[in-house]
């Protein structure tokens, strides 16, 4: 098998896509999603959020309640798993702890009648291309982590796939090798060309993965686009909180989110001018390294409960003018830096 020539990749179309589990609950719930060939899809959501149940469908690891798969414009909804043009990467990788690399890689062709020789060369070659072709005889318990994503990685791509499914592949993993695997995911898709659908609950590692994001939330799509899109739209309060790094407020009868870099905190006497504005006092400030995080505690003009945000300023600034624990603060922001969001579809 020759990666330099890789099976074409397909887009990917979820047609009111359902998942229910008896009459009592519903984890997905009638999505439509379409998935452009080659890109890098990051479904994403809270734990329950039908994240994995929609994955695990598309894999034919879990039957469809209603609804369609489409791959390549040809319906896989009821086809056997090995027979759609998907493979699936664990979270748990589910290596034999008794095979080598090599042979662990080989596995699915060796049930396939394939050849010993022929099967050993395509595993070897897809060992060399994820630089484990050293290790080919080691077994995973000899291996990192991080050596063993890459063997379970290899493994799903050597059924030569049109789509490769993740289901949370560095949730295993320390924070610095998960940095690490995630720039490897990425120069992998895009080397090889392929289409491939991660979940995560990690808004930080679908951020620095997605050519598209996939916010869940209770078995529906809450948004998808671009990263970019998601962060700086956020479509609703669900999203906006979800994500982080927005505050949530009420505005002239709109709830509106606005980015925690985009407050300025001002000393209390200090005049706003015509921005919009709230009083508060500072309750939280962590030093971050580049910048400082200030919570700031509000009561609004309509004697509402007390809430806090989130500022964001750079350390510099921070450090031109300090502020203390309980220091009576102004905070504004431009209206142009305010998004409007609607209800939840939830």
């Amino acid at each position: 098998m020759s990666l330099t020539k890789p099976p074409a990749a397909s887009a990917l179309e979820l047609v009111g896509l359902t998942k229910r589990y008896g009459n009592a609950f519903t984890a997905v719930d009638a999505i439509d999603l379409r998935i452009a060939a080659g890109s890098y899809c990051c479904l994403l959501g809270p734990s329950g959020c039908g994240k994995s149940s929609t994955l695990r469908m598309i894999a034919g690891h879990e039957t469809v309640s209603e609804g369609d798969i489409l791959l390549g414009g040809r319906n896989i909804t009821q086809a056997p798993a090995a027979q759609r043009g998907t493979a699936m990467m664990f979270q748990s990788y589910a290596l034999f702890p008794h095979l080598s690399a090599l042979d662990n890689v080989a596995f699915s062709l060796k049930m396939k009648g394939i050849g010993k020789a022929e099967r050993q060369r395509k595993a070897q070659e897809l060992l060399e291309r994820v630089a484990l072709g050293a290790l080919a005889q080691r077994k995973p318990a000899e291996l990192s982590g991080g050596q063993q994503q890459r063997v379970a990685l290899a493994r799903a791509l050597i059924t030569q796939p049109q789509v490769l499914l993740l289901d949370e592949p560095l949730s295993a993993l320390d924070p610095f090798l998960r940095v690490q695997m995630r720039a490897e995911l990425r120069r992998w898709q895009q080397e090889l060309g392929l289409t491939f659908i991660h979940v995560t609950h990690s808004q930080e590692e679908a951020m620095a993965l997605a050519d598209q994001m996939v916010v869940m939330n209770q078995g529906r799509i809450e948004q998808a686009g671009s990263p970019r899109e998601v962060f700086n739209q956020p479509a609703t309060e669900f999203v906006a909180n979800f994500m982080g790094g927005h505050n949530v407020l009420d505005s002239g009868g709109q709830r509106i989110a606005v980015r925690s870099d985009r407050i300025a905190v001002h000393h209390i006497a200090s005049l706003a001018g015509d921005l919009p504005s709230l009083e508060g006092q500072v309750c939280d400030i962590e030093y971050q390294g580049s910048h400082v995080l200030l919570g700031v505690e509000t009561l609004d003009a309509a004697s509402a409960p007390r809430k806090k945000l989130l500022v964001t300023l750079p350390e510099a600034e921070f450090l031109q003018q300090p502020l203390g624990l309980h220091q009576p603060v102004r905070l504004s922001w431009r209206p142009e830096q305010a998004h409007v969001l609607a209800a939840s579809s939830v």
